[in-house]
């Protein structure tokens, strides 16, 4: 009887007139009840509702009346808006104080909600000066009509950090009320990030350099020369020939004499590359990607050891295809990079902590408004098929979705290519 009480909230009008039926009948309300397996009281008062009213229907009400008006709602998501730093329950107390009626943070929340507005990290970014700007705009502009041709030539190259301790963000757990410091819920880590490596790769389309791990110590421009330049970079030039074009950022140990001369001497040209724009290097999404593949190990890395051998096998069993389509991407950065007007890049600072890129990391994970589609990406070790999808501009000013399929991927790569109205939007 418990359980048919907790399922059936109403009672049908077949039901009800089957009720009746048998209370004309002569039925008592006890047995009745009894036979439907419902509450004496549900039985009672719609015996009482037909000998008063004459009809069983049930009344519907409009239910509990909204604690806010229109102009309450649009007053709620103005103050969001003007302050995107307050809380539900500050915005709440202004409300309150501005109407003369109590609303709970909870009805704040709600009409946020339904105003677009959503609870989120906010935005880790460094600020770019004039000429930033100026020189990632004319970077773009230059490279933003190159065709896949030309970007197959280039070799990407960066240096990127993994640790064994996590201090990723995005990490979840579901644990019970009350039980947030279980030693089931915690995840240790090291403040400073713990021990870890520092990596070097080189990708292109239709192939990659081994992945290069540095020993312990401080890389200068003599090993960056030693280590890199002379056994990948070199060799790179060698098989491709006059049309290879390297590419490498602005770090210290990259700019230094000894290395222009090597390159000079080694007729390698170099890529000019804009300062501040790792969001345009293509090589962001592989390390994000191996650092996901990391940490959905069954085992993962416990000692520097271990850490390097599981580098080693996740980056010769990264799908080439991913690394060509992240390069032919290129001209669609070019393209959202102009369209945002260069007002934000993010944050160089990044540590990848366990196969997780911290808080900071520019990678899948940042939001980064001069190349929003890039920071939207998100990858899925557990999907083995990789789905691209683009959503720009056509011509008479519709959005047109492009996509495809690859499916020998090591994962799923999602793009978003917002319109550059929206990106201008969520910058401001």
């Amino acid at each position: 009887m418990a359980n048919n009480q907790s399922v059936r909230r109403h009672l049908d009008a077949f039901t009800r007139g089957r009720i009746l039926g048998k209370l004309k009948e002569g039925r008592s309300v006890t047995s009745v009840a009894a036979e439907f397996g419902i509450a004496h009281s549900i039985v009672s008062r719609l015996w009482r509702q037909f000998q008063t009213t004459g009809t069983a229907i049930r009344g519907f009400s409009s239910g509990r009346p909204r604690g806010t008006t229109p102009a309450d709602d649009r007053y709620i998501v103005l103050q969001a808006r003007r302050n995107r730093r307050q809380t539900a329950g500050e915005i709440a107390r202004h409300t309150t104080q501005a109407t003369g009626r109590p609303i709970s943070r909870f009805t704040v929340a709600r009409r946020l909600h339904s105003g677009g507005l959503f609870a989120r990290h906010p935005l880790r970014c460094v600020p770019l000066t004039p000429a930033h700007r100026r020189r990632r705009s004319l970077w773009c502009r230059e490279h933003r009509n190159w065709r896949d041709n030309e970007w197959g030539r280039v070799l990407f190259t960066d240096e990127s950090r993994f640790s064994l301790s996590s201090d990723s963000h995005r990490i979840l757990i579901w644990r019970e009320r009350g039980s947030r410091n279980h030693p089931s819920n915690i995840i240790e880590r090291d403040r400073y990030g713990g021990r870890g490596v520092l990596v070097w790769g080189g990708i292109m389309l239709g192939s990659r350099t081994d992945l290069h791990i540095f020993d312990a110590g401080s890389v200068n421009g003599t090993r960056y020369c030693n280590e890199i330049l002379l056994p990948y970079v070199r060799l790179f030039r060698g098989a491709m020939g006059l049309q290879f074009l390297f590419m490498d950022d602005n770090a210290p140990c990259h700019r230094t004499v000894a290395a222009e001369q090597l390159l000079e001497s080694e007729d390698i040209e170099r890529m000019d590359w804009p300062a501040r724009s790792p969001d345009l290097n293509p090589i962001e999404h592989v390390w994000d990607f191996l650092g996901r593949r990391l940490a959905a190990r069954t085992l993962p890395p416990v000692t520097i050891r271990e850490l390097r051998l599981a580098l080693q096998d996740e980056w010769a069993a990264m799908p080439q295809q991913l690394i060509d389509t992240l390069i032919l991407s290129m001209g669609r950065r070019c393209e959202t990079c102009l369209a945002v007007r260069e007002i934000i890049s993010p944050t160089k600072d990044r540590i990848f902590l366990a196969g997780h890129p911290s808080q900071g990391c520019f990678g899948l994970q940042s939001h980064c408004a001069p190349c929003y589609f890039f920071n939207q990406a998100s990858f899925y070790p557990s999907d083995f098929s990789f789905k691209h999808e683009t959503t720009p501009l056509s011509e008479n000013g519709d959005i047109k979705d492009v996509s495809s399929k690859l499916d020998n991927g090591g994962c799923r790569l999602h793009f978003l290519e917002q319109t550059s109205r929206t990106l201008l939007l969520s910058a401001s």
